[in-house]
């Protein structure tokens, strides 16, 4: 018998941890909410990235997994899911969590294949062929009002429209780009944009310290003062965003903006934030100081035409 959106009334995602890693499952969630429009989607997700899921309006409880914890985190983590019996189990991250748990259906990573190489590809085959979705539907961030009216009263300071949002930060220092490239990549731009703003978190602040007392375009620097959400507002209202392989290259994609991100080490054809809109460059020599503001400042020209 053919399933219908009716069948499946509760449904648990097992996400991914880090920001970018799980904005780039919400094309799982859209997906599956087209497909179960009624359905509550509780959500299995770390401390880190769990704002980013606050203003989703489908999604049901918002269960914290805390990888600190251990296998005592593990435990109590599987009794408290153990109390609710779901209609559909999608498990993202683990090859077993899914089958320990009270479930009609279970969809999980190793029961599949994927034609395509990057995560939003893996990701989407884990249900497209058994829940029968074709297509993959964009990354996506939800914000409040509050969010969109914080970004409207920070940039009303800046002038013009054309902002050239930049973050320059990285939880791992070889995926860094010197912020003396930073700097010379907007001394090669001013003629493009009006004002550089700058974002990242309070790890950031040194660095987007130095690059706003070095840039000669008017300068906003929010590192440290915003939240994911109020970031992803910010972003919304910028008209580009250059950064390094992190979770604020994956906001620029969810908020739909032109992005360049910089790659030294990983592998951009599997994580390069998921945005039609978005291209990257990586060093041929896999160090961020060999890739040079020159080819960054002609890929944004590019973009920006």
């Amino acid at each position: 018998m053919k399933r219908t959106g009716h069948t499946v009334r509760k449904v648990l995602l097992i996400t991914l941890s880090n920001i970018g890693d799980a904005i780039m499952t919400t094309p799982v969630m859209e997906a599956l909410h087209a497909r179960y429009p009624q359905a509550q989607l509780d959500i299995v997700i770390d401390p880190r990235s769990a704002d980013l899921f606050e203003h989703c309006p489908y999604r049901g409880n918002l269960i914290q997994r805390d990888k600190q914890l251990g296998w005592r985190g593990t435990l109590a983590l599987l009794r408290q899911l153990r109390q609710i019996r779901y209609d559909l189990v999608v498990d993202l991250r683990t090859d077993g969590l899914a089958w320990l748990l009270r479930a009609r259906r279970r969809l999980t990573r190793w029961e599949c294949r994927t034609a395509g190489s990057h995560a939003v590809e893996k990701h989407m085959a884990v249900i497209a062929k058994r829940e029968h979705i074709t297509g993959i539907p964009p990354v996506c961030v939800w914000l409040s009002n509050a969010e969109h009216r914080f970004a409207r009263q920070a940039l009303s300071a800046l002038p013009g429209t054309r902002w050239l949002a930049l973050g320059p930060g990285a939880r791992w220092e070889p995926k860094r780009w010197p912020v003396r490239h930073f700097i010379a990549l907007a001394t090669k731009l001013q003629q493009e944009f009006d004002a550089v703003l700058l974002l990242g978190s309070t790890a950031d602040t040194a660095c987007c310290r130095e690059l706003a007392e070095a840039l000669s375009l008017p300068c906003l620097n929010l590192a440290g003062k915003t939240t994911l959400l109020q970031t992803g507002a910010l972003l919304q209202q910028a008209s580009l965003f250059v950064g390094n392989d992190s979770g604020p290259g994956h906001l620029a994609a969810a908020a739909g903006i032109p992005s360049l991100t910089l790659f030294g080490p990983g592998d951009p054809t599997r994580y390069h934030p998921w945005n039609p809109q978005g291209r990257w460059l990586q060093s041929t020599t896999g160090r961020m100081d060999d890739l040079s503001p020159q080819a960054a400042a002609h890929c944004v020209r590019e973009l920006v035409r």
